[in-house]
């Protein structure tokens, strides 16, 4: 149970509320917004996540010890990072207007296709990970780091262009993998 991927997991669950706390608006007395140094030790420690995210999968399936607690916890870890990121990037107005849509669009995706694979995993149908999904999951971890980084280095304003094309490129190819695994889940209902 205790092993190194899953230990691994676990401290990006763990993360989320230190992630939370760095970025959250009024922490400091007399501030509304966090400083810049707090989104410099956001981005260490988002980046430093998503390090993990790919060396537990890795570990696990080199050395063997991919476990069913792993498996089960892995997804929640994503959905829990993705989700928070996204809310308090919105809510600290790093992502506003209409980039809220593209956002919420990757935060409904994120449900709903939870949902899915647990109504499909009743079934005993699996839906394997695609490579547009990894795809859209590389978009969103650049486009959340960026907006993160962005709020270290306000002067350097292409760093939010970059989050914010990248958020738009994350929510487009969230809108075509979460249709196809819609389409398969149809098939299996009633």
């Amino acid at each position: 149970m205790l092993s190194l991927p899953n230990i691994l997991t676990l401290s990006r669950i763990l993360a989320v509320p230190i992630l939370l706390f760095l970025l959250w608006p009024g922490v400091r007395v007399g501030s509304h917004q966090p400083l810049a140094i707090d989104y410099a030790l956001a981005f260490g420690l988002y980046c430093l996540m998503g390090i993990t995210d790919y060396f537990d999968g890795y570990v696990a399936r080199s050395r063997g010890t991919v476990s069913r607690l792993g498996a089960f916890l892995d997804p929640i870890a994503d959905k829990i990072m993705i989700a928070a990121v996204i809310l308090l990037l919105v809510f600290t107005r790093d992502i506003d207007g209409y980039h809220v849509i593209a956002a919420l669009v990757i935060l409904l995706r994120e449900i709903i296709v939870s949902g899915l694979r647990e109504f499909l995993a009743t079934l005993q149908v699996s839906m394997p990970v695609t490579q547009l999904a990894k795809w859209k999951t590389t978009f969103q971890l650049v486009a959340f780091g960026a907006l993160i980084l962005a709020g270290a280095l306000p002067a350097m304003a292409w760093i939010k262009t970059v989050g914010l094309a990248s958020l738009w490129g994350a929510a487009v190819l969230t809108l075509i993998t979460g249709w196809d695994y819609l389409r398969v889940g149809l098939k299996h209902m009633d």
